[in-house]
């Protein structure tokens, strides 16, 4: 289950506007080339940095939520977007290992190896992660989504949330089918023993649930112990989320 996504924003300038210091000289911009994915920046510009006015042009929401500790989860869960999480998470642990972190998903799943990463990283790190469904999270997506902290798993009312077994296919000699079907396996074992363990429910019960896809509403979600409550009104999340209205007020 890979999946593999690549924003790109051009860069545009625009002259007449402003004064001629802080107008952008195009002939020295010709090379540069600039990569936002989910919050980082890459360029390069002949071995020279960007100046301030492209850095403030490509400042982007991504990392004034990460100033604030809530990372996203937006798109695949692929090799790409769990790196970041990865390290996000590791440097808001360091940053102060006392305050918690919010993890907004909004992802159809992917790459189970990926999630994994994250879901460790999640582990690993002292602060507690807070979890929020925007939209869809399914697969991988709602795996993370239930691995937030116990109490603090949250969505929003209309989101939807859907599990299942891995998928996966091989091709080649039959012995290499054989792995790949044996690695496939040992996902669906260890992804269903967590969801146990996160739901409460006998693994037998989430066997046979995730064997296809099973879909659920918020409170469907709720109920079946995937998250722990629904963030009706902005107001609710003062008291079920501690900090966002910080979070909030800051952007």
């Amino acid at each position: 289950m890979q999946a593999r996504s690549l924003y790109r924003f051009k860069t545009q300038h625009s002259s007449g506007v402003g004064s001629s210091s802080a107008r952008i000289d195009r002939s020295k911009h010709q090379g540069l080339q600039t990569r936002v994915k989910a919050g980082l920046y890459v360029s390069n510009q002949q071995g020279k940095g960007p100046s301030p006015i492209v850095l403030e042009r490509f400042q982007s929401v991504a990392s004034q939520l990460m100033s604030q500790r809530i990372i996203r989860l937006g798109g695949a869960v692929d090799d790409d977007s769990c790196n970041l999480i990865v390290a996000q998470l590791l440097w808001l642990d360091a940053a102060d290992p006392t305050k918690d972190i919010t993890l907004y998903v909004n992802s159809p799943g992917g790459s189970v190896t990926a999630g994994m990463a994250v879901f460790d990283t999640m582990r690993h790190i002292r602060p507690n992660v807070s979890t929020v469904c925007v939209g869809l999270a399914a697969s991988m997506g709602a795996f993370l989504l239930a691995s937030g902290h116990p109490g603090k798993r949250y969505s929003l009312p209309n989101s939807r949330i859907m599990i299942h077994q891995p998928l996966g296919g091989a091709q080649g000699q039959a012995a290499d089918i054989e792995i790949q079907a044996n690695e496939i396996m040992h996902h669906k074992s260890t992804l269903n023993g967590y969801l146990a363990e996160f739901t409460k429910k006998p693994l037998e019960t989430v066997m046979e649930d995730t064997d296809r896809d099973f879909f659920m509403s918020a409170k469907e979600a709720v109920e079946y112990g995937l998250i722990d409550a629904i963030i009706e009104h902005p107001t609710d999340v003062a008291v079920k989320a501690s900090g966002i209205p910080m979070y909030a007020s800051g952007l």
